[in-house]
């Protein structure tokens, strides 16, 4: 049975009272599928949003780090990160974890990883990411003055944790490219990191900052659900939750997809926002594409007596802090082919751990609200793959460790992708 988001103003549909055919249906109800949604529906088209979840936002995009790091865009693959992988592979780092596999699908993705690995590949990628994350601030900032909704939304700043020399060092290069090309970013001392922000006062050994005071924070699920609303109430959007579409048929000019009961949703275009799970579902148009796994945990509580207002990245933990709406939300980890993304005890206690080694009066680290895991969609370049392999697909995935910070500009791409054809 097909359920509607609750403000839609439509009966639940069955098999038999599916509604009129859409210009575009988006697979996918994350901050990536809605942010798509609005900008085709934007741009006066007939939208169907459809999420095999009850609502929107209910996966990856539910408990996130929440940051929109529009200035941090570092890609993943780089000569560091090679110097890392044989000790990573080994298990020494409690902050990441490598799930190896036989399965040919993440040996050609490792493989197209190791090219990105490159000192030019690094500096291309991250420029990359840097341009789609500005054109998501851009776009974001539009929709905030066009739609008022409450999600947490706050220009907050944010601040880089380095403990080594050579890791600052090497931060300040990647800063002064960034800046070259549109990164508004500051390298601190200590001291100068501390006179901003206070809770730094509890980071012990730290040798340096990299400060992106523009960088903005937001709850990535309730923007979701906000966005939804304004979907289904100013554009007419339908939407379509509790469908879990198993068959995919492209034609000419169309597309229909079918759940295991046989309800069908057919438009003249499909545009796939769906994660991890976008590999799997694509191979039924027999498209083959590079994404793999990385998971990640979250917990949520109150703030603690030295709680950051900026928002904080320990770049030696890989953890976020991220104050968001009167609550302290830390996130981090890496588990690179992890694939089952309910929460697992010992990663989360060592997440735990390293959030309160890191700062120990950010949260009330005894009192946590909520626990989360999810998986982020990892390309091997770190950029999103954006494109249309048929002219009745459209491919918005691969938005990997920044979909929250790339949703907005990443949806603009992908409706484009429409114009250029029409």
């Amino acid at each position: 049975m097909l359920k509607p988001h609750p403000s839609a103003m439509h009966q639940r549909p069955t098999a038999s009272t599916i509604s009129g055919r859409a210009d575009v249906i988006v697979l996918g109800a994350g901050v990536v599928g809605v942010t798509t949604a609005y900008s085709l529906a934007r741009r006066g088209l007939k939208v169907a949003i459809v999420d095999r979840a009850e609502g929107p936002g209910r996966g990856t995009s539910f408990a996130n780090g929440a940051q929109l790091s529009y200035a941090y865009t570092d890609a993943f693959g780089s000569p560091a990160m090679l110097k890392k992988l044989p000790l990573l592979a080994l298990g020494r780092d409690p902050s990441f974890r490598i799930h190896a596999t036989v399965d040919p699908d993440f040996l050609e993705w490792g493989l197209r990883f190791l090219r990105n690995c490159t000192s030019a590949r690094f500096s291309r990628n991250t420029r990359a990411g840097l341009a789609l994350a500005l054109e998501s601030r851009l776009a974001m900032h539009a929709l905030i003055e066009r739609h008022k909704f409450d999600f947490g939304h706050e220009v907050a700043g944010k601040m880089h944790l380095f403990y080594s020399r050579s890791a600052f060092a090497a931060a300040r290069q990647v800063m002064a490219l960034k800046r070259d090309h549109g990164a508004v970013q500051n390298a601190l001392s200590p001291k100068e990191a501390l006179a901003i922000e206070p809770a730094l006062a509890r980071a012990v050994g730290l040798e340096g900052v990299i400060h992106s005071p523009e960088d903005e924070v937001g709850d990535p699920f309730r923007f979701a659900t906000g966005l939804l609303d304004v979907l289904v109430r100013n554009y007419g959007v339908e939407t379509y939750f509790g469908f879990d579409a198993d068959r995919l048929r492209i034609e000419r000019g169309a597309v229909g997809i079918t759940d295991a009961a046989g309800a069908t949703i057919s438009g003249d275009r499909l545009a796939v926002c769906l994660g991890v799970a976008a590999p799997h579902f694509l191979r039924k148009a027999g498209i083959r594409v590079p994404v793999w796994p990385m998971k990640g945990y979250s917990f949520t509580a109150a703030p603690g007596e030295m709680a950051p207002r900026v928002s904080i990245t320990d770049t030696a933990r890989k953890i976020v802090f991220c104050s968001l709406a009167g609550r302290m939300r830390v996130a981090g980890l890496a588990e690179l082919g992890a694939w089952d993304p309910a929460p697992q005890d010992q990663p989360f206690q060592a997440l735990l751990r390293l959030a309160r080694q890191s700062l120990p009066g950010a949260a009330a680290y005894e009192a946590l609200e909520s626990e989360w895991a999810g998986l982020r969609p990892m390309s091997p370049s770190s950029v999103p793959i954006i494109l249309s392999p048929r002219p009745e697909l459209l491919l918005n995935i691969g938005h990997g460790m920044l979909g929250w910070t790339f949703a907005m500009g990443a949806a603009e791409r992908t409706a484009s992708l429409i114009d250029r054809q029409d």
